[in-house]
């Protein structure tokens, strides 16, 4: 056998290596592109929530107001018996 024939198999080798190398960059770079996308979009997620709750924070106090309203309004029924007596 002469040299080339022989060495065929190591040139189809390392062809066939550096293709494999070459997919598994593709798809790393791949997967890190997304990775930043992801981690931006719930960047964008986590400030969109922190404005939410501060729009929102006054709703946590709607049960305090409405005792309050409730207290007021029965003081006022009392008050209108006494003087419709």
């Amino acid at each position: 056998m002469t040299f080339a024939a022989d060495s065929t198999g190591w040139w189809v080798g390392m062809s066939l290596g550096f293709a494999a190398v070459a997919v598994l960059v593709l798809l790393v770079s791949m997967m890190l592109r997304l990775a930043a996308q992801i981690a931006d979009q719930i960047r964008f997620a986590g400030e969109a929530l922190e404005v939410a709750r501060e729009r929102t924070d006054s709703l946590h106090e709607a049960t305090t107001i409405n005792a309050s309203a409730n207290a007021i309004l029965e003081g006022a029924r009392g008050a209108r018996q006494l003087l419709t007596r």
